[in-house]
């Protein structure tokens, strides 16, 4: 696919030390059988403890592959746990290299929000044994529901190998592959939003969606792009993320249940390898990988801990560090003065302080593009242009 291709070459260029996961999981042998497999798998309630929820649950794709339950965070397996956690979409995540570090020792990709996995196989698998999410007890427990099903059998062993299930851990692994197989399909990442038809000419952005683009690729008019561009020009193949990990000031979320909650939230667990040790860093605390933008008008509620429930909110809050006007430190959603950062010390100020003032007019701009970023089977759920209305 042309598109991936592009994306594949950009990684190199601007993440060498990184590894490419992506590239190297999409490649193996029987790749349809496992995206097959792993759509099976991530539509089964059976792997969860008390059979109730799959990975569809917390990540439906009729709603760009997030949590359409509402709240910021969401419920377990047993239906009263809750993660300290917004779910983030599963829409390109097959995107983001592997965790690792740039040149300059800067950590880069992986998955959650913390890239605590270093790539999606290895994420797939820690929801299912997660006690607040799948709860599955171990490993074995997850292969005993595997070998239930005749079919789900069978098709482990003519996908994987007859001899898959003579290990549990080999037969955990092969499930994560074919998840993370499914999730690496053009069916999680099609590239057919209104931007990617404008990019291949077979659709015209509206005037206001093109004063959005240009406002968003500009290194003069905004500082979108300093984060949320991978690709020079936001050519074919753009994710809208360079998997980096900032700190912005995300304040904290009061409808976590408990103050613990929201420390967690805010605590990022930043990977470092160093000399083959694997540690946390709490230097990175409320720093967070860059989210792509891809279906992020129908992916609300927003930021890791779920705080903002508009999209024009996010883009209100950047501007908050760019503009001295009173209204503009107030947070629309409450009404009262933007509250403070979770963790204060680790603030990407040098990014967000670099762009200019936005007026209403650029900011509707901006989500306006925004919403051209959502793939063409998910546009219904967009809302209509008030002139449309």
């Amino acid at each position: 696919m042309k598109s991936s291709m592009a994306i594949l070459a950009t990684l190199i260029a601007l993440l060498p030390l990184a590894s490419m996961g992506w590239a190297e999981e999409q490649d193996g042998p029987d790749k349809e059988a496992r995206v097959r497999l792993g759509e099976a798998l991530f539509f089964d309630v059976d792997l969860s403890r008390h059979r109730t929820q799959s990975c569809a649950t917390c990540h439906d794709p009729a709603q760009g592959f997030a949590d359409p339950r509402g709240g910021p965070v969401s419920l377990g397996d047993d239906g009263v746990s809750r993660g300290v956690r917004n779910a983030p979409s599963v829409s390109y995540a097959g995107y983001a290299p592997a965790f690792g570090t740039d040149a300059k020792g800067n950590p880069v990709g992986g998955q959650f929000w913390d890239g605590r996995a270093a790539t999606l196989a290895d994420q797939a698998g820690q929801p299912l044994l997660n006690p607040v999410e799948m709860a599955m007890p171990n490993k074995a427990s997850v292969v005993a529901r595997l070998k239930e099903k005749p079919g789900t059998f069978d098709a482990f062993r003519a996908t994987f190998g007859p001899d898959v299930f003579d290990d549990d851990t080999r037969a955990f692994a092969a499930l994560t592959q074919a998840l993370a197989a499914y999730e690496q399909s053009t069916a999680v990442s099609p590239f057919d939003s209104r931007y990617d038809r404008y990019l291949r000419g077979t659709l015209a952005l509206t005037p206001q969606e093109e004063l959005g683009r240009v406002l968003f690729f500009s290194n003069q008019f905004t500082n979108c792009g300093q984060c949320h561009k991978l690709t020079p020009n936001g050519g074919e193949g753009e994710t809208f993320s360079n998997y980096r990990f900032h700190n912005i000031g995300t304040p904290a979320n009061p409808e976590l249940a408990v103050p613990a909650d929201r420390g967690l939230a805010a605590r990022a667990d930043i990977k470092r390898r160093k000399t083959g040790k694997v540690a946390s860093a709490r230097a990175h605390d409320g720093q967070f990988k860059v989210p792509s933008l891809r279906n992020v008008a129908v992916t609300g509620p927003y930021m890791h801990n779920g705080v903002f429930n508009d999209l024009r909110t996010v883009i209100l809050f950047y501007n908050k560090y760019n503009s001295a006007a009173p209204g503009r430190q107030i947070n629309p959603e409450t009404g009262e003065a933007w509250d403070p950062p979770e963790v204060a010390g680790t603030l990407s100020l040098k990014e967000l302080e670099s762009g200019p003032a936005l007026d209403d007019r650029r900011i509707d701009a901006l989500v306006a593009f925004l919403k051209t970023l959502t793939d063409q089977r998910l546009e219904p759920l967009l809302e209509p242009p008030a002139a449309a209305r």
